[in-house]
C-alpha cells in the first residue's frame, strides 16, 4: 500500500519507480538488465542478486509474465526474487507469486529522506570509531558482522561487494564502526550514477551494542557520502524493527515491498 495521502511522498515513489526499478541499471558486474515485456529483471551470477525489479501487469498478463520469468530463471541455473511493491498490480499478484511456488519473505517499508537533513554529525560512544572499508580484509569484516549480527550466512554479500569495489569502485562504499578495533557494526552505500538516489543496506548491529547510537551514525555517515557525490535523497528498504528509527530521523514511509523467493 502506498503513502497515497501525502504528495511528497506519491513525488519520491514516482522518481523511485522511474529511476531504480523502470530505469534500472545492472548493480554489479557480469549482471545485466533486461527488458522482457512489461517486466525489468536481473541477471548475473549465482552470487548476485537476481530478481524482477519492476512489473507492470494485469489480471490478462500476471500468470504468463510469471511463467516466463521462471522459464528465464530456470534456464540460466539461478535462484531469483521478484520485488514486489504495495502498489504494483494486479491486486493478487502476491497470490500468484505463491501459487507458482514463492515463498514470501518479511514485508519491509520503502522509505527515503533527504540526503543532506540526514547527513548531520552524530557522537560516537567512547572507544568508537568509524572506518570506510578498502580492502578484502574489510570486506571480511563487515561480513562478520552481519553474520553475528543477523545470524545468515553473508558470504555471497562479501563476494558482491568486492565485485563493485574492483570493477565501479565509485558506486558502492561499507563502512564499519569499530569498538577498540574490534568491528561491532557495519552497513553500505549503493549509489546509483545518474539518479537522485543512493540505497542504505544492510545496516546491522552485534547485539551487544544495539542502543548506542551506531545505526544513527552509519546512516549520518552514508548520508554524507550520498550527499557529497551528488544525490538528493538516501532511500531504505527499512524492516520493521528499522522503521520507527527512521521516522524519528525523518524518513518517509513510500510503499510497502516484499520479497517473493524461487529457488
Amino acid at each position: 500500500m502506498t503513502n497515497a495521502q501525502d504528495p511528497r511522498a506519491r513525488h519520491l515513489l514516482d522518481l523511485h519507480d522511474r529511476q531504480l526499478r523502470r530505469e534500472a541499471r545492472p548493480d554489479g558486474p557480469d549482471c545485466r538488465v533486461e527488458r522482457s515485456g512489461a517486466v525489468v529483471r536481473q541477471t548475473g551470477p549465482a552470487h548476485a542478486w537476481n530478481g524482477v525489479l519492476w512489473s507492470g501487469l494485469d489480471e490478462r498478463t500476471a500468470d504468463a509474465a510469471i511463467a516466463a520469468q521462471l522459464a528465464h530463471y530456470r534456464a540460466e541455473g539461478v535462484p531469483f526474487e521478484w520485488k514486489l511493491y504495495g502498489h504494483d498490480g494486479p491486486a493478487d499478484l502476491g497470490t500468484r507469486l505463491v501459487a507458482a511456488g514463492f515463498v514470501a519473505e518479511e514485508p519491509e517499508t520503502l522509505m527515503a529522506a533527504d540526503a543532506d537533513a540526514q547527513a548531520g554529525a552524530v557522537p560516537l560512544p567512547p572507544g568508537v570509531e568509524l572506518r570506510e572499508v578498502t580492502d578484502a580484509e574489510g570486506v571480511r569484516q563487515v561480513v562478520e558482522v552481519h553474520e553475528r549480527a543477523f545470524g545468515t550466512d553473508s558470504s555471497d554479500l562479501g563476494r558482491r561487494l568486492l565485485d563493485r569495489m574492483a570493477a565501479d569502485p565509485g558506486t558502492v562504499t561499507a563502512v564499519l564502526a569499530l569498538a577498540d578495533g574490534v568491528p561491532v557494526s557495519a552497513a553500505r552505500l549503493e549509489l546509483y550514477p545518474g539518479t537522485d538516489f543512493a540505497g542504505l543496506w544492510g545496516g546491522g548491529t552485534v547485539e551487544e551494542w544495539r542502543g548506542h547510537g551506531l545505526y544513527r551514525a552509519l546512516v549520518a555517515h552514508r548520508a554524507r557520502v550520498a550527499a557529497t557525490r551528488g544525490h538528493r535523497y538516501v532511500q531504505v528498504d527499512a524492516a520493521p524493527t528499522s522503521r520507527p528509527i527512521l521516522q524519528r530521523l525523518g524518513f518517509v514511509p513510500l510503499t510497502t515491498t516484499t520479497p517473493y523467493v524461487h529457488g
